[in-house]
């Protein structure tokens, strides 16, 4: 049996316009808060390759390009699009809350 999760409230839904990120930091996460046509998306905000900000990155489709080096990883998967990255981006399970705020469950 797994254990249940814990969720995590990070913004209002309007606090991320569409197609940008915002930056949220919540007791040890600094997370990169996506809306991705309405839909919310959460990864670590540092980039894995170095000390970039992926929520000041380059925001085109479902791709975010670190702003220090230019690698790439995809928003929903976290996965490396582009080099020099190689380690994948933590992402989290996203909703909006009963409440009404885009929270994560970890």
């Amino acid at each position: 049996m797994s254990a249940p999760c814990e969720r995590i409230a990070l913004c209002r839904p309007e606090a991320v316009a569409t197609g940008t990120a915002i930056r949220i930091e919540k007791g040890k996460l600094t997370l990169a808060v996506f809306n991705l046509d309405g839909e919310y998306f959460v990864t670590d905000d540092l980039c894995t390759h170095g000390p970039g900000s992926l929520s000041e990155g380059c925001i085109e489709g479902d791709t975010v390009e670190c702003d220090f080096h230019n690698g790439a990883f995809n928003i929903r998967t976290g996965a490396v699009v582009t080099p020099p990255c190689m380690v994948p981006v933590q992402t989290y399970r996203t909703v909006v809350d009963a409440d009404g705020f885009v929270a994560i469950e970890i």
